[in-house]
């Protein structure tokens, strides 16, 4: 069935030919966009709604989070709060958590994230492993997360677990976990810092990922400069998510290759660390991404549009900017064209403000403004 959303106030829809549209119309035709241009030319549908002036952008493409978790990090945020500084060890707590919990407690933690997610306007979610660390509890991971999320992540190399030997555990990361998880996955992720693994343990697993056919992608540059950017682009990761801290050759080998550079600032706000160099990034001609990070540790939030706000207010990204990188640019980390986008073939993601336009994203922060959401033709709210 062919719905028509029309009375459209400000249409997003990240097509360079289409561009930023007033007075426009929308119509989806089953799972995906059958058109899209002004009002006054759209043609018949089957249905009709009339979103009276509002804005309609595509659906957040939240390309980076952690949602396979189980237990509370309260107590860790507190004492960040009080001045303790964020390290990678944290992440021990929630492991032994998730090896505790059952499947059924992990798949309804995912999904009420994932629902409280596309309640404000994320159609398409990525999502990770990573706090199980043993081959089996990595698999349930992965298989759990399939059942709810749109991209999958291997995140065994999140950390070493306590006691163990951490070339031993490399080993088992590229052998039997990987092979564990890899029916399950698309992509492989490792956590190249401080406090986790160095350059030569992150390049061993993220070879071995794309020996198997996995995608890669690769936490980098959070606690400091280091290995992280550069290894992502010589083996042409999708994305370095994190790039707190990028020297100016991290910057210009991000601006010269296809590797996206995703930002979480929320995660920055939580850990209270220095924000990412978005403006330096996209003066450079980088990519830029917005995502969440949701997680239990460092930041527990399901909203990108506050991370949109954040990224206007204090990365000074315009909005446009900061828009396109939470939609378009969350697709470009995830190699993506079929999700960003509300253009002719595109999937029918569709979010509409209760604002005339997503300027109002970042001049009323902390406001809530997601009137109606479509996932797939379909619609949520």
């Amino acid at each position: 069935m062919a719905v028509l959303i029309t009375g459209i106030g400000e249409l997003t829809t990240n097509d360079p030919e289409l561009g930023k549209l007033r007075d426009a119309a929308l119509v989806l035709d089953g799972e995906t966009v059958g058109w899209a241009g002004p009002a006054a030319r759209a043609p018949d549908a089957d249905e009709r709604v009339d979103v009276e002036g509002r804005a309609v952008l595509p659906g957040w493409v939240d390309s980076h989070t952690h949602l396979v978790f189980a237990g509370d990090r309260t107590a860790e945020f507190e004492a960040r709060m009080a001045g303790q500084a964020y390290a990678a060890g944290g992440i021990a707590v929630t492991v032994d958590a998730t090896r505790a919990a059952s499947d059924e407690q992990l798949a309804a933690n995912l999904r009420r994230h994932v629902e409280e997610a596309a309640a404000q306007g994320t159609t398409c979610l990525e999502t990770k492993t990573g706090y199980g660390l043993t081959v089996a509890d990595e698999a349930r991971s992965a298989r759990i997360a399939g059942a709810a999320a749109d991209e999958v992540t291997f995140l065994g190399a999140h950390l070493v677990p306590p006691g163990a030997d951490a070339e031993s555990y490399v080993d088992l990361v590229c052998g039997e976990m990987l092979d564990a998880v890899a029916p399950y996955v698309r992509w492989a992720d490792v956590f190249c810092e401080t406090g986790a693994f160095d350059e030569a343990q992150s390049a061993r697993v993220l070879k071995a990922a794309a020996e198997r056919g996995l995608g890669l992608r690769v936490h980098g540059n959070q606690l400091g400069e280091g290995p992280g950017v550069r290894l992502a682009v010589e083996l042409d990761a999708a994305s370095v998510d994190h790039c707190t801290y990028l020297s100016d050759a991290d910057v210009e080998a991000l601006a010269s290759s296809n590797t996206v550079a995703t930002i979480l600032p929320a995660c920055d706000l939580s850990t209270r660390q220095a924000l990412a160099p978005a403006r330096r990034l996209l003066d450079a001609g980088a990519t830029v991404a917005l995502a969440s990070n949701a997680n239990p540790g460092s930041s527990y939030t399901t909203s990108v549009a506050f991370c949109v706000t954040t990224a206007v207010l204090q990365l000074r990204m315009t909005v446009d900017e900061a828009v396109w990188s939470a939609t378009a640019g969350g697709a470009r980390a995830l190699r993506r064209e079929d999700v960003g986008y509300l253009r002719p073939g595109a999937r029918a993601d569709v979010h509409v403000l209760d604002a005339p336009s997503t300027t109002h994203l970042a001049y009323r922060p902390g406001v809530p403004l997601t009137h109606s959401v479509w996932r797939k033709g379909a619609k949520l709210r």
